[in-house]
């Protein structure tokens, strides 16, 4: 059948009525999908901030000086390490402030000792013992110590001052070992925290066994880690702490060395001083 404008109406009316059904449908279904939607899109907005912020607090903790030194990796041996590490970061910092101390106790103890000697004997024999008290007095360490100790026993004789100078000498050595007994003791005590932290952490380790239904590798693998991280941190501060404590003994043994030399000369030449002046009368090395 041709359509022609007059039938066209009715062709109209019946595709509307069919069309109808299906828009409405439609537009019935848009209010029911879109909260759907709508719900959704808050929640995946919600979950979108929260990770955000979430991670930014940790982000910032992570930035901050404890924070970096914990996401370390000696930071994370030092967790793993288990409780035994708490003491060998104790004995770590008493170790390194006594050598700290030693090292510069020693370095200014040390001194030119063969020209401080010709200072002093050329002092004494031009000028007298005063002049070479204050020589001494214008010098450090151990040497002029002892030294200045012999000169303001000069008038009583070589007896009275060789006794000044042990005198001296045995102040000068306690000030020079001291520390020495603690680092010692820390470089002892670091192995035995070592081998105390491998025995808890083997400890651990069978304890997860015995609670284990199934032993598998890695449900013994923190207790031997543990074990083996105490182990190696407690050689790591004993053999540098012994090394130095050996190097302490070295110093003072050289030290004790010449002031014996240094003491020797100074009776010797004392004495040598003493001897002309005795014939006319003349107290021994009076300070006229």
């Amino acid at each position: 059948m041709r359509v022609t404008p007059n039938n066209t109406w009715p062709v109209l009316a019946l595709l509307t009525l069919l069309l109808m059904p299906v828009v409405a449908s439609a537009q019935g279904g848009i209010p029911r999908t879109a909260p759907v939607v709508a719900k959704a899109d808050s929640d995946s907005v919600a979950a979108t901030i929260t990770p955000s912020t979430t991670d930014t607090a940790v982000s910032s903790r992570d930035r901050s000086f404890f924070g970096r030194i914990r996401n370390s990796a000696l930071g994370q041996l030092y967790i793993k390490g288990g409780v035994c590490m708490h003491p060998l970061l104790l004995c770590a910092i008493i170790g390194l402030v006594l050598i700290v101390e030693r090292l510069w106790t020693l370095s200014r103890a040390r001194t030119n000792t063969r020209k401080l000697m010709l200072e002093v004997t050329e002092a004494l024999r031009t000028e007298g013992p005063d002049a070479a008290l204050q020589m001494c007095q214008r010098s450090r360490g151990p040497i002029a110590a002892i030294m200045h100790a012999g000169l303001l026993r000069a008038e009583r004789g070589p007896e009275a001052v060789e006794k000044a100078i042990n005198s001296a000498g045995a102040i000068e050595m306690a000030h020079l070992e001291r520390g020495l007994l603690a680092l010692a003791s820390v470089s002892n005590v670091a192995p035995l925290l070592g081998f105390l932290g491998t025995v808890t952490g083997m400890i651990a380790a069978f304890a997860a066994i015995a609670a284990a239904e199934q032993v598998s590798a890695k449900l013994v693998a923190k207790g031997i880690e543990e074990a083996l991280i105490t182990t190696a941190a407690g050689l790591m501060i004993a053999v540098p702490v012994s090394a130095f404590y050996s190097y302490f003994v070295l110093q003072i043994d050289r030290f004790v060395l010449e002031m014996e030399e240094a003491s020797a000369d100074l009776v010797d030449e004392l004495i040598d001083l003493d001897r002309p002046s005795r014939p006319n009368g003349r107290p021994p090395l009076s300070r006229s």
